[in-house]
């Protein structure tokens, strides 16, 4: 069974559709349309008219506020929403990029405490290089401060993670090496940060013997709570790597995940998300081209990583099904990227929901997909969000663009909110409301 959300009109009748702001303005309405089994609609923004919000990561101030970051797809800079209350998400501000580059995208973005790093990637290399990552002082947090900066190569960085402490990981191009390797970088003084440490798949490195795969880090790198191992995605594997020390990491185990799955360059092996205290890493690909045309099936599973020099994968989750009076009979005919693309990451926040019985999916042209992982060999599907269509948008192109709607970031708070982008439309905000496995 599932719900179509009313339209506007019918939506200013109902206080849960459009609320009244603290200073009297009305909050960005419900688009109308959208289809749900087991989840609810609470909030929306639609990021002051910035389509295109991508990654998000959460802060949590000592004053109870809690606030979202979002690089943005089809912009140059990045978005703050105040979401203290997530019926009523606030629109802070967006603060600029300022370029002459067109090319470089803002869109990545990872925080702790009081420091957030962004990055700045382009699909080409750079005639004016610019630096990989900025890094900034978010203890104001509507007021970033931008303190440092790390040049890395001509591309930029990509997904980066920061856990805290003294340690950034990032995605990044480097000179001399082919596409985008794991470096660690010192941010102890996030006005100097120091390259610490580096690991590459072989053949990455000029004058190394060429690999079949050199497909390259999309990261973001997963820290243990102990601080000595990284779990993550790095085409063609899932890898294990102690970083006890981070001048020199070593491999432990990894686990070859590519054909007959998908083979689509670094986004391959593009999400690895470590249950820690289960011993499982939950991984996906992403799909890359429209109509399900990638080379290769795109997927989600699971890996058993109790042994990490042995990681293996014990399961596949559920292709997502359509509505039952759906256009068309399956997703790969709506059009548009069918397949995952990410889940709740920055789990060493603790502003993040770690990940538990339950795991969230942002699949595209599906929507919001959430599947019951209590047993890990038999995952299933037990709820869904799809956004409504809207027609092309101006202003709106790239790897990210379609005329078909799609999501493909969100990250859940500690509170259970599930925050969805949305390319056309914003910022959804969700609660699952089915059976809670036992």
């Amino acid at each position: 069974m599932h719900m179509k959300l009313r339209n506007f009109a019918a939506a200013l009748a109902t206080v849960s559709l459009a609320t009244i702001a603290s200073d009297g303005v009305i909050a960005d309405p419900f688009p109308p349309g959208a289809q749900a089994e087991s989840v609810k609609q609470i909030g929306f923004s639609a990021l002051g008219g910035r389509f295109g919000g991508f990654k998000i990561a959460i802060k949590h101030t000592a004053d109870d506020k809690w606030y979202l970051y979002m690089g943005h797809s089809f912009n140059q800079g990045w978005s703050i929403v105040d979401v203290t209350d997530p019926t009523n998400p606030r629109y802070v501000k967006f603060i600029p990029y300022e370029t002459d580059d067109k090319s470089i995208l803002t869109a990545q973005v990872t925080l702790h405490d009081d420091l957030m790093i962004t990055s700045l990637n382009s699909f080409a290399p750079q005639k004016d290089p610019k630096p990989a990552i900025l890094l900034w002082d978010i203890s104001d947090p509507e007021n970033p401060k931008q303190i440092g900066s790390w040049m890395g190569g001509a591309t930029g960085a990509h997904r980066n993670s920061y856990p805290g402490g003294k340690y950034a990981y990032l995605s990044t191009s480097y000179p001399g090496f082919k596409l985008h390797i794991m470096v660690i970088l010192d941010v102890s003084d996030p006005a100097h940060p120091k390259e610490v440490g580096k690991w590459w798949q072989p053949g990455q490195k000029d004058g190394e013997p060429a690999s079949p795969y050199p497909e390259g880090f999309h990261g973001p790198v997963n820290v243990s709570p102990d601080g000595k191992m990284a779990s993550f995605g790095y085409t063609p594997d899932v890898v294990n790597l102690d970083i006890s020390d981070p001048s020199n990491p070593k491999l432990i185990g990894k686990l070859h995940i590519t054909e007959p799955f998908a083979s689509v360059g670094m986004q391959s092996v593009h999400t690895v998300l470590p249950l820690w205290d289960r011993k499982l890493l939950y991984v996906s690909s992403e799909a890359q081209k429209e109509k399900c045309e990638d080379n290769g099936l795109n997927f989600a599973g699971m890996i058993d990583n109790a042994d990490p020099a042995k990681p293996r994968l014990i399961s596949i989750f559920p292709t997502p099904v359509p509505p039952a009076d759906a256009p068309y009979k399956d997703f790969c005919d709506k059009g548009g990227r069918f397949g995952p693309h990410n889940t709740s990451q920055e789990i060493h926040n603790p502003a993040i929901a770690l990940p538990g019985k339950l795991i969230d999916v942002a699949w595209f042209n599906a929507g919001l997909r959430i599947f019951d992982i209590s047993d890990p060999r038999l995952p299933k599907e037990v709820g869904y969000f799809m956004p409504p269509e809207r027609p092309d948008l101006p202003g709106q192109s790239g790897a990210h663009a379609s005329p078909i709607d799609w999501s493909e970031e969100l990250a859940v708070d500690a509170r259970g909110n599930i925050y969805m982008n949305d390319d056309k439309w914003g910022l959804f905000v969700l609660r699952y409301t089915g059976k809670e496995p036992q």
